[in-house]
């Protein structure tokens, strides 16, 4: 009988990224290299909202399809991809950045496109739904949406960056936020600066 070898092999982690059209797209490159960079070894796939494509073209001259970490995207409106059902397996989902819209969507449990859709999976399957909020300034719905999501289980982490890290200029103080979001998600991250706690 050949002997059972008693070595095993950890699962990959599978980070979901969706993109809303919301400002702030400088925080998007920088968050995908890290996720393929981190210690940990991670499955990136993506979803995108039209107005994430354009906003993404308006800002960065980019398409989803040159963030060539994430290994896979997913159409909008394909209710039949794997994101819209909890047997897919991920671990965590981060909508970066997240309009008010897809906010009040998420909040209200609609599920009008797979962005939606796979937030209320996330959720319900209690895993990680990090929502990167982008308005300014809040009103009272806007307010009370982020309060209703985070009761339902996702955090609300708006894109605000470390300024106390002395950030050189803003590629880095967008980075800054990315390692809050790697924190919040268990990722570990090699050369990250951190507080230390003088002044």
């Amino acid at each position: 009988m050949a002997a059972v070898s008693g070595q095993t092999h950890a699962r990959k982690r599978k980070i979901l990224i969706a993109i809303t059209g919301a400002s702030g797209m400088l925080f998007v490159p920088p968050f995908i290299d890290l996720l393929a960079r981190a210690e940990d070894d991670i499955i990136i796939h993506g979803i995108c909202s039209e107005s994430g494509e354009n906003v993404l073209k308006h800002e960065l001259a980019l398409q989803p399809a040159q963030l060539q970490a994430v290994s896979q995207w997913f159409a909008i409106n394909d209710f039949s991809a794997a994101p819209a059902s909890g047997s897919s397996g991920y671990d965590a989902m981060v909508v970066l950045p997240c309009t008010m819209g897809t906010l009040g969507a998420i909040a209200a449990g609609l599920s009008q496109n797979l962005i939606h859709r796979a937030a209320d999976v996330v959720l319900k399957e209690r895993k990680n739904l990090i929502l990167a909020v982008r308005e300014t300034p809040f009103n009272r719905t806007h307010l009370q949406n982020m309060l209703t999501a985070h009761d339902a289980g996702a955090l609300i982490c708006p894109p605000m960056p470390g300024f106390y890290l002395k950030p050189k200029d803003l590629e880095e103080a967008a980075l800054t936020y990315c390692w809050r979001l790697a924190d919040h998600l268990g990722i570990t991250v090699a050369k990250r600066k951190r507080w230390a706690g003088t002044c």
